[in-house]
């Protein structure tokens, strides 16, 4: 694969999945504009999710299934006809119903992830993976920024009008840069439904992945929501811009990926996994300081999220690496197991977010990343050591069979 082609990919990537995070940083700007409550328009970046989990259900599977590019083109054209629906939305309810389906259409990264790893060698996939993890990672920070930067200077309409633009551009590009490809499945589309879940059945690899991933990222999408509210809120009484030149200095974690990927190459995912296990830890201890307010409050809101980030995406990397790595010729089945659990995890992490911040406060929400890193960590732990205990004890029967007598080790008796 070109260099240039995996560029290509990670920008498509990047750009494919900002639609389903702007909103997160204009929740307070759309409650304004439409002048409904703060948990009516925090709503939106739900929906948009709880659509991005079941487009990942629901069409990711067809990428086993259809040619990439003319599939390709046609998710990232529909993308744009819902962000202009969005964009003109008079009303809650019809820009919800177009949130959602921004959300489903929005699945071009899972597509392109499992077939970017198709087109390199097995000891590039790690790599591979991660290059494109950064496009995402970069698409997902620099959204927050673009949504509440364009959010306070042309209104909360602006960012879905300008994204529906940059998705009709990608498709066309995308419609004469991806190589045709051979599907790797003739399967019936109800079976290839049905795949996704009897490996998530069959797998346990595939099973703890998307634990950890589920757990990992509600706690993330639970800081990215309630961020916009505790911005705009009492304590720092800041604009939606704030929020957008925070999730800037966050950027910075896509640097991570690729070398969370390169690592996953070297040392195995399972050594990703529990380093950002204990990233999330220490960023949510960082993120405590935000109740302090003032330079101090803003400082660690800044540092808490750039470590939350770099942890939440360096684990992805592992994740996607493991998973990758289990049945090649089913990846985008696997993936669509996989994303679907982590992204529902996001979803209600989002939805208990809001809730917990506006009934609790602030520190709830460090509280809830905490627990959750905890508690994955301490299954990680387990994990590695049954794996370190199973060849020990397979070498011990080995011995103990040795030592029997030859018609005992036939399972011959008297």
């Amino acid at each position: 694969m070109p260099r240039s082609l995996l560029v290509l990919l990670a920008a498509a990537c990047g750009v494919g999945v900002s639609n389903v995070y702007f909103p997160q940083a204009i929740t307070p700007l759309i409650a304004r504009g439409l002048d409904v409550s703060t948990a009516t328009a925090a709503l939106v970046p739900t929906a948009t999710q709880f659509g991005y989990a079941a487009g990942i259900a629901l069409l990711v599977p067809l990428g086993d299934r259809l040619v990439h590019r003319r599939f390709v083109t046609v998710l990232l054209a529909v993308t744009a006809l819902a962000l202009i629906v969005a964009g003109a939305a008079p009303s809650p309810p019809v820009l919800l119903g177009a949130a959602v389906v921004v959300g489903m259409a929005t699945v071009v990264p899972q597509v392109l992830l499992p077939f970017a790893a198709s087109l390199v060698a097995p000891e590039r996939r790690g790599a591979v993976t991660g290059l494109l993890l950064s496009g995402l990672l970069t698409g997902i920070l620099l959204a927050r920024a673009f949504g509440g930067l364009l959010g306070d200077w042309l209104g909360w309409r602006a960012p879905y009008l300008v994204s529906a633009l940059l998705a009709a551009t990608l498709a066309v590009v995308l419609a004469r840069a991806l190589p045709v490809t051979v599907p790797a499945s003739r399967d019936s589309y109800l079976a290839l439904l049905g795949r996704p879940v009897r490996l998530f059945l069959k797998e346990p690899e595939l099973r703890r992945s998307s634990l950890y991933q589920g757990l990992m990222f509600g706690g993330f999408t639970a800081a990215w929501t309630s961020l916009a509210l505790l911005i705009t809120g009492p304590t720092y009484r800041l604009s939606a811009s704030v929020v957008g030149l925070i999730a800037l200095v966050g950027a910075a974690s896509a640097f991570a990926t690729a070398w969370a990927g390169r690592w996953a190459d070297r040392r195995g995912p399972d050594a990703v996994s529990r380093a950002s296990f204990l990233g999330a830890i220490i960023a949510a201890a960082v993120l405590t300081a935000a109740v302090a307010g003032g330079v101090v409050g803003l400082v660690g809101v800044a540092v808490g999220m750039l470590l939350l980030d770099v942890a939440v995406q360096s684990g992805q990397v592992a994740n996607q690496t493991r998973i990758f790595a289990l049945q090649p010729e089913l990846r985008s089945r696997l993936n669509t197991a996989y994303m679907t659990v982590a992204v529902l995890g996001g979803t209600v992490g989002s939805w208990i977010g809001v809730r917990a911040y506006l009934r609790f406060g602030w520190m709830s929400i460090p509280s809830l990343i905490a627990v959750v890193a905890v508690v994955s960590l301490l299954h990680a732990w387990s994990a590695t050591a049954r794996a370190t205990a199973e060849p020990s004890r397979m070498r011990r029967n080995r011995r103990r069979w040795r030592r029997l007598p030859r018609r005992d080790r036939l399972g011959i008796r008297g």
